[in-house]
């Protein structure tokens, strides 16, 4: 399990660092999204990165990494929003950002360590494939609850679902780097 701690923490470091750079261009003008608009984009990533293990052609010169990144980044900006709220206008500096980054991927690296260690890592003998299924059923998910206020009866709410979409992103990532 040290591997996949040592994996993940690689993967995450990439993804931040896209984050910041994309901060520096753009500031934080993703405060202003709604999850609904969040949730999305990240249906968007998530169905291309589908399109691209069907299809034989491609014609957007970007692979399913930059994608599962995506996937990733969209999901801190959520678990953000679900936090602090939706802002009129951007409202945070990169290094309050950067921290509430920092601090939602440790509790969502945690959580992967936990359900990692009941499961034996079993993420390992999945393919990439069964991975991206199981981000687009999180997203039909997490609008379901949308559709419903928020409001569950049994189930976990939004925010574990979108820990369970970059964990399964970070999984994926981590079998395509194995693989290049």
């Amino acid at each position: 399990m040290q591997n996949t701690s040592k994996q993940y923490d690689a993967v995450v470091s990439r993804c931040r660092d896209l984050f910041l750079k994309k901060m520096k261009d753009y500031g934080c003008a993703w405060r202003i999204l709604r999850l609904p608009s969040l949730t999305d984009q990240i249906f968007i990533k998530a169905q291309r990165i589908r399109g691209l293990q069907q299809n034989k052609t491609q014609r957007v010169d970007e692979g399913a990494v930059s994608e599962f990144i995506g996937i990733i980044n969209y999901c801190i900006m959520a678990l953000i929003q679900i936090e602090r709220g939706i802002a009129e206008q951007p409202d945070l500096t990169n290094e309050e950002t950067l921290l509430d980054y920092d601090t939602k991927i440790a509790q969502t690296k945690q959580l992967m360590l936990d359900k990692n260690h009941d499961y034996g890592e079993a993420w390992r003998d999945m393919r990439v494939s069964s991975l991206t299924d199981l981000i687009l059923q999180k997203l039909l998910r997490v609008k379901q609850i949308e559709d419903n206020s928020g409001q569950t009866l049994v189930s976990e709410g939004i925010d574990a679902n979108y820990q369970d979409m970059i964990n399964y992103a970070v999984f994926a990532m981590i079998h395509l780097n194995n693989n290049e």
